[in-house]
């Protein structure tokens, strides 16, 4: 039998399902035997005392992207994927996003380019559409979709990237049509648009008074009426970034009624709080995110979604932008709080925090962690068994784990170009030290071995998550209309 290319040897292997000692040996790209005492490999990896893992799939990050103001992100797809890479993530779904006016086609053949120049991880996009025009509906997604970008972003928030309820009936048909899943961002924009004007109006602009601009009622009505509309035209979604106890019970309603809603929430609504902005002069712009953090209850609330099978997955949502006047401060050294690029860099720190909360100190098993950081994007998104688990056949994308590492947060150690951390002085323990993809080594020694431009591209079909449940409404069946 041809020998294992590399043997990790001792470790504790952990899907979302299992945790078993075991040797783990890897030929070629893929798994290749789960087992005690396998023959010895070229290459052999001393995993004793360590927990075995597949690597992390982050499915929300916006990466070397363009904002609606036309200002660019922090990152590029080499710094991200490496910041990516040193958190244990070998997969990333990004963001091909068109503005108003542009080709689809167009925007995502560019950021094909940007990613394939740099990327050191395995990657896919959705695709936002800020200008669902029936051209593109019709003559862009269907190619698209079959090429392997099978989800849709939009927005209901942003003055440059909302659409309205019927453009939103629009992308849910064609994503219906198409076999695409639906992620969508859900505020209830005209409730931030007033709340920021009387706020601004009133000479509140601190960073923190962004947190108040965001009102909590508005993210539940604006679930509902997402629901309702997904529902009426029979598509699948996903809401994206959970982060009120309301929210999370609208989804558990729906789900409830058998509707397909996937739901998602990040670490910024499960360990921040609107308290975090609160700091002096423009600090706090480092920590404003839309939706914004909300309260403490709220992190528990959604804990117990995520524990009731409510939300599926926890994604970083890393949208990064520096404290210079490149990013946070293009508006000056004192802006107001809607001067404000909104986002943080989290690609990085999103596997370590979470193993920290769940694994080190208890909250829930590994098996959990595994489950909501990896499998469930992959199954959701169409990437599974090829990635976020470790069986024979897959891709041997792996993180080994240290379980007894502790690491304090700093900004000096940050890998991604946003320069800071949100999470500074925060100490973790459990760091993953040892990094494969496909069966090669991407980190040891805290040293990136990969080269940029070594990431894949992953075309994926939806899969099961975007097949429609059969029960459009009455007004769109062939006999009522």
């Amino acid at each position: 039998m041809q020998p294992f290319d590399v043997v990790i040897r001792g470790g504790v292997l952990a899907t979302a399902t299992d945790t078993v000692k075991a040797d783990l040996g890897i030929r070629g790209e893929t798994v290749a035997a789960i087992g005690e005492n396998l023959d010895p490999g070229k290459r052999e990896i001393d995993a004793r005392g360590k927990l075995v893992l597949p690597g992390g799939i982050d499915s929300h990050s916006h990466i070397e992207q363009l904002s609606a103001s036309g200002m660019m992100n922090a990152d590029t797809f080499e710094s991200a994927t490496t910041a990516a890479a040193f958190g244990g993530t070998t997969t990333v779904i990004s963001f091909a996003a068109q503005h108003v006016g542009m080709s689809l086609k167009t925007v995502v053949d560019e950021y094909h380019q940007y990613a394939e120049r740099g990327a050191v991880i395995d990657y896919a996009f959705h695709m936002i559409l800020a200008d669902p025009r029936e051209d593109v509906l019709e003559q862009e997604v269907p190619p698209l979709v079959k090429n392997g970008h099978a989800s849709l972003k939009v927005f209901m928030t942003y003055d440059q990237l909302k659409v309205d309820d019927e453009q939103l009936l629009n992308v849910l048909q064609a994503a219906r049509d198409n076999h695409a899943l639906v992620c969508v961002h859900a505020e209830n924009h005209g409730m931030i648009s007033w709340m920021s004007k009387r706020l601004l109006k009133g000479g509140h602009t601190a960073p923190k008074f962004h947190a108040f601009s965001h009102p909590r009622s508005g993210e539940p009505e604006a679930f509902t009426r997402l629901i309702s509309c997904a529902a009426f035209i029979d598509q699948p979604i996903m809401i994206f970034h959970v982060s009120t106890a309301e929210g999370a019970a609208v989804v558990r309603q729906a789900r409830g009624q058998g509707l397909k809603v996937f739901a998602e929430t990040c670490p910024q609504y499960l360990f921040m709080t609107r308290h975090d902005l609160n700091k002096p002069g423009a600090e706090g712009a480092k920590w404003i995110c839309s939706p914004p953090a909300r309260e403490t209850s709220d992190q528990e609330a959604l804990w117990q979604a995520l524990a009731l099978g409510d939300l599926q997955v926890i994604s970083s949502d890393h949208a990064p932008y520096a404290f210079d006047q490149s990013g946070k401060l293009v508006a000056g050294e004192t802006p107001h709080f809607k001067q404000i690029p909104n986002g943080l860099p989290g690609l990085g720190a999103r596997l370590p925090l979470l193993f920290d909360e769940m694994v080190s100190k208890g909250r829930f098993d590994v098996n959990k962690f595994v489950q909501w950081t990896t499998t469930e994007p992959a199954k959701i998104y169409g990437l599974h068994p090829k990635k976020g688990t470790l069986a024979i056949g897959s891709d041997a994308d792996i993180a080994i784990w240290d379980p007894d590492k502790s690491v304090t947060f700093t900004d000096e150690i940050v890998k991604d170009r946003s320069g800071y951390t949100p999470w500074k002085g925060r100490t973790v323990k459990g760091w993953p030290i040892t990094v494969l993809l496909r069966g090669q080594v991407l980190v040891e020694n805290d040293t990136l071995r990969a080269t940029p431009g070594s990431g894949r591209f992953l075309p994926r079909m939806a899969g099961k998550a975007a097949e429609p449940l059969g029960r459009r409404a009455p007004e769109l069946g062939p006999y009522d209309n």
